[in-house]
């Protein structure tokens, strides 16, 4: 029996191949229509990079800044000590509450220490007011505090004639008792201050109030450590002119009051 010849393969591809290449070529076109179709709100895009840079210091090149110049780029830290950079930057909110918490102690302590120095000045006052008393000097010294210091007031008449740095001879005995009152009491740092009324100086040794002024407290600075044993060291003298009137000088009573010396004596809490 003859055998059968046998047939040759189809050529070109197989016909399941042509349907899946439609099917692929289908699946293309979809997705690049869906591509098309979608749109991209480029400033909606450009404000939520804007927003990211700002909230994270993302830099164009894919570093971040932490802090001030300090870098963490490529997946490698640059940052020194990054833990307590952290705990630092995590605790803003608590370094303010401490901040306000400063403030509010420095105010306390600054009210305490004026409350000590107002407490000191008003003993020492007290004691040196009885010690004007005993010498029965209640008209020539007058003594008044403030939270810094306690201060004796000498009338200018008393002290010196009219245009003159020269002291009498009946205010010595007055500076002798306020000169013991300061080696007593004056353990810390002592003003001197001249001062004048506003009636201009004419034909006399001084120019002006200002000299004045300045001559008559150094008189007084000169006499007190002449007879105490006061470091001159811890004494300022100062010539104050006519700008700090206690009264008014339109009057002679009021001229009377300003042209004075004052003495300062400023208690421990305040000696600088």
């Amino acid at each position: 029996m003859a055998k059968k010849k046998q047939e040759d393969p189809p050529k070109g591809s197989p016909a399941w191949m042509a349907t899946f290449s439609d099917l692929m070529n289908l699946l293309l076109c979809f997705f690049v229509l869906l591509f098309a179709m979608s749109s991209v709100d480029e400033a909606k895009q450009d404000a939520i990079i804007a927003s990211l840079n700002q909230a994270f210091s993302v830099f164009d090149g894919g570093a971040q800044a932490i802090g001030d110049g300090r870098l963490i780029s490529n997946g490698v830290s640059q940052l020194n000590e990054l833990d307590d950079f952290i705990n630092s930057t995590g605790k803003l909110d608590e370094g303010q509450t401490i901040d306000e918490d400063m403030a509010k102690d420095a105010t306390e302590a600054k009210e305490t220490l004026e409350e000590a120095q107002m407490e000191e000045s008003e003993e020492l006052a007290e004691k040196i007011q009885e010690a004007v008393d005993e010498k029965n000097m209640a008209d020539e010294v007058e003594v008044q505090f403030t939270a810094q210091f306690v201060q004796l007031t000498l009338k200018g008449s008393l002290l010196f004639d009219s245009g003159s740095t020269l002291l009498k001879d009946e205010a010595k005995p007055v500076l002798d008792q306020v000169g013991l009152i300061l080696e007593r009491y004056g353990q810390g740092t002592i003003e001197i201050e001249g001062h004048t009324d506003n009636v201009p100086m004419s034909g006399a040794k001084y120019s002006n109030n200002n000299e004045l002024s300045s001559g008559r407290a150094l008189s007084v600075f000169d006499y007190i450590l002449s007879i105490t044993n006061l470091n001159p060291a811890n004494i300022k003298h100062a010539g104050r002119g006519e700008y700090l009137p206690v009264a008014d000088n339109a009057t002679p009573e009021g001229r009377a009051k300003n042209r004075r010396v004052e003495i300062k004596i400023y208690n421990s809490l305040s000696s600088y």
